[in-house]
């Protein structure tokens, strides 16, 4: 159980949560883990099957305006619970009349994309001194993709509108995934890839890329939701129909530390083998169903790793990046800080 931003994250299973006085108490096998001031509070973030609010609590909850949700222990938003609306009306209107304005979607899409690729560049240098020693070659090709990418992390401030922004970032991707092989430690091939195929994946990385980009997205939609943003209406990503478009925009930072090098980890370890996926006659690769479970296992592990937030000089799991970034999101949103900061991995 963990504090951030004012939001009070429970994922202990089994547990109950009650009204005590003036506050809130977290109760397991018949003792109380924590306790915290309501008026302290801004939400309730519960990640579980089994935990139970008590109705005292929800209440109590719903007259000091603190929002109460519900999640899956994966993150998947399930419901939640508030008392009046006008709070998250009057931040989704801000959400939509900042959306149909370039320049602020921009100053906001501007910072994810450059937290993006600078994540993007830390991790091909961390792969660049692993290989340095063994495979003297790919870390050479691993360092010039961080020298061009240095150049377009420099490009995301000087664009002047989205689609130069879309721009910059396209190039920056096909850079990425062009040294993407020099990752893969080993001398096969098996899990080469010729390029990002998405719409069906074409070859064994590309279907543990989609699948673990699904996981990524799920939790960014359900911290969009759990923090009273529209995840539809985004700034970088156009809206469609059907499409979250502001979870898409929030997992742009997200997607080389916590998806790819997931993928890279279970490819790299040979958690994964051939034998994990099956082809479909259109020639689709996906994975098996009991691949899935190894998957999401090591997703949730590295969910549980600790990291420094260099925004709130605190440690928090990284698991709770999407939780954090969101709320951060919504206080700029709302005025409360200059400038929406986005995530930049150390």
């Amino acid at each position: 159980m963990k504090q951030h931003l004012n939001t009070l994250f429970v994922s202990l299973e089994d547990s109950y949560l009650r009204k005590d006085g003036a506050a809130v108490a977290i109760k397991h096998d018949g003792k109380t883990k924590l306790r915290v001031p309501l008026h302290n509070l801004e939400g309730i973030v519960v990640f579980s099957w089994n935990s139970t609010v008590s109705a005292s609590l929800m209440r109590a909850c719903g007259e000091a305006g603190v929002t109460l949700s519900f999640h899956s222990p994966h993150g998947k938003f399930m419901s939640s619970s508030y008392g009046g609306i006008s709070g998250n009306i009057l931040l989704r209107r801000e959400q939509y009349r900042q959306a149909d304005n370039p320049a602020a979607s921009l100053a906001i899409a501007q910072n994810m994309i450059a937290a993006k690729l600078h994540n993007t560049r830390t991790i091909l240098q961390r792969s660049a001194r692993d290989n340095g020693t063994k495979y003297p070659e790919k870390a050479h090709q691993l360092q010039q993709a961080v020298d061009a990418l240095k150049n377009r992390v420099s490009a995301t401030r000087h664009v002047t509108n989205l689609e130069s922004l879309r721009g910059v970032e396209g190039d920056a991707a096909a850079s990425y995934f062009a040294v993407f092989n020099q990752m893969i430690t080993g001398d096969g091939t098996t899990f080469h890839i010729k390029g990002r195929s998405k719409r069906p994946p074409l070859d064994y990385t590309n279907a543990l890329l989609s699948f673990a980009y699904a996981l990524l997205g799920h939790d960014c939609r359900s911290a969009c939701e759990s923090c009273g943003l529209d995840p539809q209406s985004g700034f970088l990503h156009l809206p469609r129909p059907g499409r979250a478009s502001l979870a898409l925009d929030l997992m742009e930072e997200f997607r080389p530390i916590l998806a790819d090098r997931l993928v890279l980890s279970l490819i790299n370890r040979k958690q994964i083998t051939e034998a994990d996926f099956k082809r479909q006659e259109s020639g689709a690769i996906h994975l098996r169903d009991d691949s899935r479970k190894i998957v999401l296992q090591a997703w949730q592990e590295r969910k549980q790793d600790q990291i420094l937030h260099p925004f709130l000089d605190e440690n928090i799991t990284i698991g709770l990046l999407p939780q954090i970034q969101a709320r951060l999101l919504a206080r700029y949103l709302r005025g409360d800080i200059d400038a929406y900061p986005a995530y930049l991995i150390k």
